[in-house]
């Protein structure tokens, strides 16, 4: 019986299973993608920007009192429309009228001074023309004549003073409009010009919109040009009203850092406060391709596209240089030849150099293609 054969024959069984234990297993095959592709074709790309806008009144007033005093009235509601002379407001006149009236009686008191002093000069001037009094006593009754008269003149004048400061008690409408905010309520003690109610002129209309620093020289040359561009209402998607930039800010918002612009409506019958867009035309460029959103890949800030090798149903990247945006598509400026065929749906989940395949609307997804249902959602169709 030989028992080292046996031995050596085991031994040599368990060196084999640990060496195919230690073995590292093969990698499992990358699945072939399913992708949504565009071929570019040379085509010019129609510039177009849209802002948001509202519209507002040419000229918008904050109203208030020009004297101080505590509130007793308003008549006014937000939004009302009022009409040029209408008492919006009204301030406690109780100190104002008593002023009045001490100024009145002031008016009293120096008007019979006056009398007084003129009574007197005509006398002197009758002893004068007899020799009972000397010629300067006489220049000293017509200066006492003069100082009077402009006592008279001075309480006269403070008087109509005391009398517009009781009128102003009232706050009352310079021209017609709306009642856009109000700003005080009544009990309220106010000072001289403290705003009270905001009051929009009826007239002209603005649709008043920001934008970023890198377009304010844009909205300056088309108000130079007086370039028409149109203002949709919303609500109204059929209809568009034609402006003119009229007004580009000098100084940016500290806040937003944007600089407001304003685009006159004309005649245009445009409710206040009403949301509108304001649609810019910009010339169309040419030598440019348009791709959906979907089609980009950012990567390390720079912005990149998956291009198809027809032959070998290979991808690979291609950095690109985005000039403009329309809606849902973005313009590439260069990076691209026409006649290449782009990724549109699928860009996140792709390598350098995988093989993919063209997906098809109506091809269920399989198992050895499980993603190409998921694919689909994604993006619109393109053959």
């Amino acid at each position: 019986m030989s028992t080292p054969p046996l031995r050596t024959s085991i031994a040599l069984v368990a060196v084999l299973a640990l060496l195919a234990a230690c073995s590292k297993s093969p990698s499992p095959q990358e699945p072939v993608r399913a992708v949504r592709t565009l071929t570019l074709a040379p085509q010019p790309a129609a510039a177009q920007q849209e802002y948001a806008a509202e519209v507002r009144a040419r000229t918008e007033s904050r109203l208030g009192f020009r004297v101080a005093g505590k509130m007793v009235q308003r008549r006014v509601n937000l939004g009302d429309t009022v009409r040029a002379g209408q008492v919006l407001a009204v301030l406690d006149a109780q100190d104002l009228r008593l002023g009045e009236q001490a100024a009145h009686a002031a008016v009293s008191a120096a008007q019979a001074n006056l009398d007084q002093a003129e009574a007197d000069f005509k006398r002197f001037t009758e002893l004068r023309a007899q020799g009972f009094i000397s010629s300067a006593e006489l220049e000293r009754r017509e200066t006492a004549l003069k100082a009077a008269r402009a006592q008279w003149a001075q309480a006269r004048a403070q008087a109509n003073v005391q009398g517009n400061q009781a009128a102003y008690a009232s706050l009352v409408a310079d021209v017609a409009g709306v009642i856009t905010g109000i700003d005080a309520e009544p009990g309220m003690v106010l000072g001289a010009g403290t705003p009270v109610l905001r009051l929009a002129h009826d007239g002209p209309r603005d649709a008043v919109f920001a934008v970023p620093e890198d377009r304010r020289e844009v909205m300056r040359t088309l108000a130079a040009s007086a370039t028409p561009v149109r203002v949709r209402l919303w609500g109204q998607e059929g209809a568009s009203i034609e402006a003119r930039i009229r007004e580009v800010a000098a100084a940016a918002d500290p806040v937003t850092r944007t600089y407001a612009v304003k685009a006159d409506l004309g005649g245009a019958a445009a409710p206040l406060g009403r949301t509108a867009t304001v649609i810019i035309e910009l010339p169309a460029q040419t030598g440019v391709a348009r791709l959906p959103l979907s089609a980009l890949r950012e990567h390390q800030g720079q912005t990149q596209v998956w291009v198809l090798d027809p032959d070998s149903m290979t991808v690979n990247l291609r950095p690109v240089e985005v000039v403009g945006a329309q809606g849902n598509e973005v313009v590439i400026g260069s990076g691209l030849a026409p006649g290449q065929t782009v990724v549109t749906a699928g860009v996140h989940v792709l390598n350098p150099g995988q093989r993919v395949r063209i997906y098809n609307e109506g091809q269920p997804p399989t198992a050895s293609n499980p993603a190409s249902g998921a694919l689909a959602a994604t993006s619109p169709s393109t053959p």
